[in-house]
């Protein structure tokens, strides 16, 4: 629960806005009495729903992917530096990869790895 804000924080203000759009909308005239209420309420709760399975999901793949580091398996990380050209990086122990705080660090690459941007090859 400690990464939540640092994974979901762009999906909260997704949501946010969402719920102000909403908020702006249902308060027009045109609208029927008792909209924004309805509204905001299935709003809130397809964005909590979202969010809560989008969190789900990335937690459980980042337990996965550090339990596979640690069994020594080979990880497909996201390399975000170069766009045309080598798109992936292989992190795996023997290439002397490391894992610190949700991050794969090494002495032979430049940057680290945010754990939730790999997946286990």
């Amino acid at each position: 629960m400690n990464n939540f804000f640092y994974l979901e924080g762009a999906y909260l203000i997704l949501g946010a806005f969402a719920l102000l759009i909403t908020l702006f909308v249902t308060t027009r005239s045109f609208m029927a009495k008792g909209a924004m209420k309805k509204g905001l309420l299935w709003v809130s709760l397809v964005v909590v729903v979202m969010v809560s399975a989008h969190y789900v999901i990335t937690s459980n793949r980042m337990a996965e992917v550090a339990a596979a580091f640690e069994k020594g398996l080979p990880i497909i990380c996201e390399s975000r530096a170069t766009r045309k050209v080598a798109q992936t990086v292989i992190v795996q122990k023997s290439y002397e990869w490391r894992l610190e705080a949700y991050n794969f660090i090494s002495p032979n690459y430049t940057r680290p790895f945010f754990i939730a941007r790999c997946i286990v090859k």
